[in-house]
């Protein structure tokens, strides 16, 4: 679905400061709504649009003109942006960029999420349901400036087609982020998983540094004073580039991070070799002279590089090895990163230490450069940290000692603490340990469970899956049966169907069945598996037990009701 902008007679202008000490400004044009230039035929079709559009769910308060006339005193000359699905990770984020930028925000979406708090605090006009109204001000005689649309939307949506209607210019978010980036230097933190802790991790690191950039994640950051954002006027912008409907083909990065391949957003992708072949369209935008970091260890990115050879750590590597590595493109450098010394940055020796996370040995060529130490478990955590070394030491290579700036970056990986959401602890009652992770793919699955092993050795895993998406579960039910075999035991929910219906027959029953090993069982009910939980761990509340939601949905809120009710039971005051 392709929303053109329309010529108009208004800009927004976004500062842009890369590789020239001089910012060039540049545009994102917006279609000025004068009371006069509108027809009654107008006004007429946007009420028309409301009518037949009875479907769409609205509890947003009736704008008021008391409310009107605060928002245009408030209000600059910068303009009005509304979002369209704003209660998402991704367009949360851009909303917030655009507050920070001084732009009047607002915005709609089904329901709340967590990211909608931090909107509403900086002073977004938020809507639950989506409805001509949250569109309009001042009795309908004003409208946005222009909209921005999450994928998540479809095209039928009341309020994108009242834009249309009234010649408000509709950016998805691939254009969206294209002109938002264009003129920094932009660093797109890409791969089916891991990109979120990637970013951040990033982001933390060059902010510590010194580096004044400009950070936009899809999670909470508890260590951004943004929530999912650092605003700087450097050149440098980190950004979670999602390939989710293509979203991340409207960049032009410096530096692309490619952090694995999988098949992944199965509503999207028919395959892997589509989710290959919109991955090589990324790599066609990287610029000139530029870079991309991508992790040998994942046969998926390394097929990005080979077009079919094994990927690196296999027994047919020295077919790589023949050709200087650092000039497998034309128009940009590669540089590898993982767990085999076949890679240009590898880590060796990993291992558990006392602070929780991981410790493990930097290589470089294959000789040692110094021990790295993270917070964080797991090695997944491991690979991310990687790619934020072999991406720093690009970035500073001519401005540092490698071996300083290693140095550097390693001193800021002792302090960081993650992001939300992900192996989050929630809390701990006697014995028993809740914690919660964003995991809706196997191979998070897999991932996050051996983190938790690797944390808590000597501990019972309880493992709390709520399915994402009727799609998702059925391409990739064996999988999950197979990565939810790690656990000793398991729990699984109803499908969090998000932006789908049931047209699979398949649930969290049918997983349930298929999963060997460890005792599973059917609860569809987030409140069931509270209570039952919450009765089996208050049976024995000293067992040594580690409880682990996983999930995109609301799964997420299953721990702290947990917590609460054992608090309740065994008489535990917070």
């Amino acid at each position: 679905m392709k929303f053109p902008a329309l010529s108009t007679s208004k800009t927004l202008n976004f500062p842009a400061n890369l590789m020239e000490k001089q910012k060039i400004p540049f545009q994102i044009f917006l279609r000025k709504i004068s009371v006069q230039g509108k027809t009654n035929r107008s006004v007429k079709s946007v009420q028309a649009l409301s009518k037949n559009n009875s479907g769409s769910i609205s509890i947003a308060t009736t704008v008021t003109q008391e409310r009107d006339r605060v928002l245009d005193s408030s209000r600059n000359d910068k303009g009005w942006i509304h979002f369209v699905g704003i209660g998402g990770c991704g367009l949360s984020a851009l909303a917030m960029f655009a507050l920070k930028q001084g732009y009047e925000v607002s915005g709609s979406d089904i329901e709340w999420s967590s990211f909608m708090d931090g909107l509403q605090e900086a002073g977004a006009l938020l809507h639950i349901g989506h409805s001509v109204e949250n569109m309009q001000r001042n009795a309908a005689s004003r409208l946005p400036d222009a909209i921005v649309v999450s994928s998540a939307i479809p095209q039928h949506n009341v309020e994108i087609l009242c834009a249309k209607s009234a010649g408000v210019p509709v950016y998805k978010r691939d254009h969206w982020l294209g002109k938002l980036t264009q003129g920094y230097n932009l660093i797109a933190v890409s791969g089916s998983h891991g990109k979120s802790t990637t970013a951040s991790m990033l982001a933390y690191v060059l902010d510590g540094m010194g580096d004044n950039l400009t950070a936009v994640v899809g999670a909470h950051v508890p260590q951004f004073s943004g929530g999912n954002i650092i605003f700087g006027d450097g050149w440098n912008f980190v950004l979670e580039a999602d390939e989710y409907d293509g979203c991340f083909l409207g960049l032009s990065p410096y530096i692309a991070i490619v952090t694995n391949l999988d098949w992944e957003h199965v509503d999207i992708f028919q395959n892997e070799e589509a989710v290959k072949a919109t991955f090589r369209k990324f790599l066609s935008r990287i610029r000139v002279g530029g870079h991309l970091i991508l992790c040998g260890d994942s046969e998926g990115a390394y097929s990005l590089l080979t077009d079919g050879k094994q990927p690196i750590g296999s027994h047919n590597w020295s077919g790589l090895r023949s050709r200087p590595l650092e000039k497998c493109s034309d128009s940009y450098t590669i540089t590898t990163y993982g767990t085999t010394s076949f890679n240009d940055w590898h880590a060796s020796s990993i291992r558990p230490n006392l602070k929780g996370g991981c410790d493990y040995t930097l290589c470089h060529q294959g000789c040692s450069v110094v021990d790295i130490s993270l917070q964080i478990p797991g090695v997944h955590n491991v690979l991310n940290s990687l790619a934020v070394i072999a991406t720093v030491v690009t970035l500073f290579s001519d401005q540092s000692p490698i071996n300083n700036t290693i140095n550097c970056v390693s001193l800021h990986f002792n302090n960081f603490i993650g992001i939300k959401r992900r192996f989050e602890m929630i809390g701990t009652i006697y014995g028993c340990h809740i914690y919660d992770d964003y995991a809706h793919h196997p191979t998070e699955v897999s991932a996050v469970i051996q983190a938790a092993r690797q944390r808590f050795p000597n501990k019972s895993l309880l493992v709390v899956f709520q399915p994402h998406t009727y799609s998702r579960l059925a391409a990739l039910k064996d999988d999950f049966a197979n990565a939810l075999c790690d656990a000793d035991q398991v729990v699984v929910t109803e499908v969090y169907a998000a932006r789908e219906i049931d047209e699979q027959n398949v649930g969290g029953r049918e997983l349930a069945a298929t999963i060997i090993g460890p005792p599973s069982e059917y609860i569809p009910s987030l409140d069931d598996v509270v209570d039952k939980l919450a009765f089996q761990i208050s049976e024995k509340p000293h067992r040594n037990i580690v409880v682990l939601t996983l999930g995109a949905g609301n799964i997420t809120t299953v721990g702290p009701k947990l917590l609460n009710e054992l608090r309740r039971r065994l008489q535990v005051n917070s």
